[in-house]
């Protein structure tokens, strides 16, 4: 169900839509779980299950690695068990990895009224372009910005901004949908309407009230709501 939770005043028509990847277009827990699950059978520990992995899926190999090895990237051995780790997704990156109920629909939904869609995730490149063409959506996107496509990555607002670069509108004509605290932090620092994806990877204990959000939805569709016709 849509809520709108910030006050802020309409700054303009919404113009296009920008989403985060992990958690928030694309439901790729089951296979970062299984490269930690992976890693942990090098080391000779029984697998995690995917329900104590997925609310740790959208910070990638380090905050898997944290709550599946007990590791951060100052340990001893991590860059070991990352390499592990991004060799079997790499290899394995869309295996089951599908886009989330309803962000078809919503895409062709915004495709057809000639609005604007693109990805501004902090997945690095590597793994963003094969993931989304895997998908067949790498061509339809109208920016594809990654984790090292520039100098910082979200929270900054700087890959936001070089979104609004890439497609030609201001930040302010933008929605962005994401599933995390930093996406939230990064949509307000470029100066666009930052809505949360409920149905993503969140944790249980999380006061969305508190990200500073324009909005949340529990499904993408509910995205239109916020998108004058």
């Amino acid at each position: 169900m849509l809520r709108e939770v910030n006050s802020k005043p309409e700054t303009g028509n919404v113009k296009a839509v920008l989403f985060d990847l992990d958690g928030t277009f694309a439901d790729t827990a089951a296979d970062l779980a299984a490269a930690l699950n992976f890693v942990r059978a090098s080391r000779d520990l029984p697998p995690l299950p995917l329900a104590v992995l997925r609310p740790q899926a959208s910070h990638g190999s380090a905050g898997l690695l944290k709550i599946g090895m007990n590791v951060t990237p100052d340990s001893p051995g991590y860059n070991s068990l990352r390499d592990i780790f991004l060799d079997h997704y790499a290899s394995h990156i869309c295996i089951n990895t599908n886009l989330f109920n309803g962000i078809k629909e919503l895409v062709e939904c915004l495709e057809r009224r000639a609005i604007p869609w693109g990805i501004v995730t902090n997945k690095p490149h590597i793994y963003t372009l094969p993931l989304m063409q895997a998908l067949g959506y790498a061509e339809r996107a109208a920016c594809l910005v990654s984790g090292d496509t520039c100098a910082n990555a979200k929270p900054h607002p700087e890959p936001m901004l070089k979104a609004c670069e890439i497609i030609n509108v201001a930040p302010e004509n933008c929605l962005y949908l994401g599933d995390d605290l930093r996406d939230m932090q990064a949509a307000n620092a470029a100066n666009m309407r930052g809505v949360i994806a409920r149905y993503g990877y969140i944790s249980s204990d999380a006061i969305l009230e508190n990200w500073d959000a324009h909005a949340i939805i529990d499904h993408p569709v509910e995205l239109l709501g916020l998108i004058r016709a």
